[in-house]
């Protein structure tokens, strides 16, 4: 089941249309040269989650495109109408928390060839279960040379690094890779041997240690300058645990730097923390420890809005 809302001034709620029936001319550059943006959040009991972080990380990958879309009023009033009328037509199944969850993607695309304005519209589906099933039982990763030292974001604006653009075919080339390869999912890394991200998540690790009797418990993530997508869940999760008495940390980090970590999760705002069991072949941790801590965080962000 999908829902699709564009975003029509005619339409100020928005303009569902059938999502078995074409909806986009041929010559949309969207669809020809992967030119537009886009963002994924999930709806938990009707409500979006952390979408002012979605619409501001929106309209920063809009600024990089120099592409002109709708305001945030226009998005949310789509929004609203994509996920009650996903609610109503396909009612979904509560989790084991007792939440309904709803994907919602936002899309942006510059419109036909000559036409001049975007093309703008959200999506609303099913969460997939296998996400379910990669937070439940964790990840197989691999890591991958994305072919970039970490510097080139600062001297190739042009290249988009930071901006959640349409143009994902790499990232799928490499989650394809992953697979042949008997993996689940994929770290980049830089040419200059830093950690970056995942293909369509960002990289979290954690590290306890005992400073003269008293626990400490330390999260990092890799630094935002080196090129990577500002993570809007990583985000909310860092403000929940700094609240909780965790430590926060920026990188840069290197592939030791997982490797000797007390754990380390794939994070994204459908997936949520997923734990990773494995890189390289290499075991993360201790599978009791992934699993308390996975816990801690799981906690932690469900408080996060």
């Amino acid at each position: 089941m999908t829902v699709l809302v564009f975003l029509d001034p005619a339409h100020p709620d928005g303009r569902i249309a059938d999502a078995a029936v074409p909806a986009l001319l041929a010559t949309d550059q969207g669809v020809t040269r992967g030119d537009g943006i886009f963002e994924t959040l999930l709806a938990v009991n009707g409500a979006p989650r952390k979408v002012q972080a979605h619409l501001r990380r929106l309209a920063a990958s809009a600024q990089s495109l120099s592409l002109d879309v709708p305001g945030e009023e226009a998005w949310l009033r789509a929004i609203a109408t994509a996920v009650g009328a996903f609610a109503s037509a396909s009612p979904p199944a509560p989790d084991e928390d007792g939440n309904t969850n709803v994907v919602v993607k936002l899309i942006a695309t510059r419109g036909p060839e000559g036409a001049g304005s975007p093309t703008s519209w959200v999506q609303a589906t099913a969460v997939p279960p296998a996400l379910a099933e990669q937070r439940a039982h964790g990840l197989a990763v691999i890591l991958l040379d994305r072919g970039y030292d970490s510097t080139v974001a600062q001297r190739a604006p042009w290249l988009l690094l930071g901006a959640k653009t349409l143009s994902y075919a790499v990232n799928m080339a490499a989650l394809r890779h992953a697979h042949a390869q008997g993996a689940d999912d994929v770290i980049f890394t830089s040419s200059d041997g830093h950690v970056l991200e995942g293909p369509t998540s960002s990289v979290l690790l954690a590290h306890l240690k005992d400073d003269g009797g008293a626990p400490v418990k330390r999260l990092i993530t890799p630094s935002l300058d080196s090129g990577i997508l500002p993570g809007t869940t990583q985000g909310a999760l860092f403000t929940a645990a700094k609240a909780a008495g965790w430590e926060l940390g920026y990188g840069p980090l290197v592939p030791a730097d997982l490797l000797d970590a007390d754990a380390v999760w794939l994070v994204s705002s459908i997936r949520l923390l997923a734990p990773v069991n494995s890189i390289d072949g290499t075991e993360i941790g201790t599978a009791e420890v992934r699993a308390r801590l996975t816990a801690e965080l799981s906690a932690l962000l469900a408080q996060t809005h």
